[in-house]
């Protein structure tokens, strides 16, 4: 038998659980975020309006408490392999399946929510749905579904942009690519990757191989232009990198 290689040795119980709670939380951070912000600006604009009226309302602690339920809803939805069933599709069909199946999701969770309430005050299920029909704010319930909706758009837009740009790739275009150059090479770069996408459907491997075909030339063009471009976005060597 072969012993265990130094450093290859499996990892205790804590440190597996504790490596699983943080991919978690890493997971469901990003739109715990999101919708907290967004929340507490429906709430923000709802003050300002019902303000007019003298009417008082608060709700910023809720708005947090509902970000934390969509964070998860989303983390559950995330685990459904349905979802990945637009991935080769054009972009904008993903992002709608995605933001509709949130979106139900979250609606189910607050429905869920609810009822737990009504469990809770009551201590049994009897008359909820009585409860529902005659007493539940559905007008506010459908308000927040209607927002959550359009900021579950707004999500899944930009996580299947930064998905498709690479990981941390969005951050880097929006706070840290300044030069004007550098936007124009990002574009010549996207322009290389549809071109050289189509090349790939209308060609078979043969043509590519041959050295003296046209689409073989294109392509090392192409390559070497990508090339060129990820050399100009490296970033500029610090004086221990310099010979």
């Amino acid at each position: 038998m072969h012993s265990p290689a130094a450093g290859t040795a499996p990892r205790s119980f804590g440190a597996r659980a504790l490596a699983f709670f943080l991919h978690e939380f890493r997971q469901v951070l990003p739109p715990t975020i999101f919708f907290a912000v967004g929340f507490n600006i429906i709430v923000f604009t709802q003050r300002l309006i019902l303000a007019e009226y003298m009417i008082e309302f608060s709700g910023y602690l809720v708005a947090v408490v509902m970000a934390l339920v969509v964070g998860k809803a989303v983390l559950v939805a995330d685990k459904m392999p349905f979802l990945r069933v637009f991935d080769h599709a054009p972009l904008i069909a993903p992002i709608l399946f995605k933001t509709l199946v949130y979106w139900l999701f979250v609606f189910i969770a607050r429905l869920l929510e609810a009822l737990a309430h009504y469990v809770f005050e009551t201590g049994g299920l009897g008359g909820f749905g009585t409860h529902m029909v005659e007493h539940f704010s559905w007008n506010r319930f459908l308000f927040i579904q209607t927002w959550i909706l359009v900021l579950f758009l707004l999500y899944c837009t930009a996580a299947e942009i930064s998905g498709l740009l690479g990981d941390g790739e969005l951050f880097r275009v929006f706070f840290r690519y300044q030069p004007s150059e550098l936007k124009r090479t990002r574009r010549q770069r996207a322009r290389a990757l549809v071109r050289l996408a189509a090349l790939g459907r209308r060609h078979t491997a043969a043509d590519f191989r041959d050295p003296d075909s046209a689409v073989h030339q294109e392509t090392v063009a192409l390559i070497e232009a990508l090339a060129s471009d990820a050399a100009k976005q490296a970033p500029a060597p610090g004086p221990s990198g310099r010979a």
